[in-house]
């Protein structure tokens, strides 16, 4: 359904060809917005634009050059733009003792370092108004085993979005967070988890079960509409009961 604060806004999502970010550039297209998603491989970008009606382009948000031109490629087709989900993530999983500079590297360079240099070099280029939601996780509060590095840029990440709302007030722009728990996505599948711990994960939750990308895209759409112009600098846990 068109929606009034949507229709002619330009919204740009990252990480938008799979999962959450997927989903979330539907629901936005769906709504009236003109919509640009990203991603790092191009046959996959270009097979979920396809799909979603949406322009696609490829950028991979660990590299400062990629984000750049990026900025550039949205900017010169469109000038400024209205709505920012800043959603690309990437998780890994070890130990303290045996997590290498590599692996640290990689998570931060995506999850933190790329997610802190997209919002910097889109914020000259945001309209009066707009509304920008950086995906986080509950991880960056429960602290779980062995996710060290992806929890520690997550909860970066929360600092990052309270700082910029406070920065960005005076335009009226406003920064949030959502901090998903376990949800059905790609992600999840990466990290191998076979049914022993998929069933303890999921009986550590008060209402047993795994969250959906749609449950999650909702919250972010609603943030970045005009239904949510009184909230910024808040961070919403999606969790199914988890933090408690």
């Amino acid at each position: 359904m068109i929606m009034k604060s949507f229709l002619g806004k330009v919204a740009v999502v990252t990480g938008g060809n799979s999962g959450i970010g997927y989903v979330t550039a539907k629901e936005l297209k769906e709504k009236g917005a003109t919509v640009v998603i990203t991603g790092r491989r191009k046959e996959v970008i270009e097979k979920a634009a396809l799909e979603l009606g949406v322009i696609g382009l490829v950028a991979d948000q660990s590299k400062i050059s990629d984000i750049n031109e990026l900025v550039l490629k949205v900017t010169k087709q469109f000038g400024k733009i209205d709505k920012l989900l800043i959603n690309a993530g990437i998780s890994k999983v070890a130990p303290i003792e045996l997590t290498t500079e590599e692996v640290f590297d990689e998570i931060m360079n995506v999850n933190f370092k790329g997610a802190f240099f997209t919002l910097s070099m889109f914020i000259p280029h945001l309209n009066e108004k707009a509304s920008i939601v950086l995906l986080s996780s509950t991880s960056a509060t429960i602290a779980p085993a062995n996710a060290s590095v992806y929890s520690s840029s997550k909860a970066a990440l929360n600092a990052l979005m309270k700082i910029a709302a406070k920065e960005l007030a005076p335009r009226k722009i406003r920064v949030n967070s959502v901090s998903p728990g376990p949800i059905a996505t790609e992600i999840m599948n990466k990290l191998g988890l076979n049914k022993d711990i998929e069933n303890q994960m999921i009986t550590s939750l008060p209402l047993a079960r795994f969250g959906t990308p749609h449950e999650v895209a909702s919250v972010i759409t609603y943030l970045l509409s005009d239904d949510a112009t009184f909230i910024t600098g808040s961070d919403y846990v999606i969790d199914g009961g988890q933090s408690i």
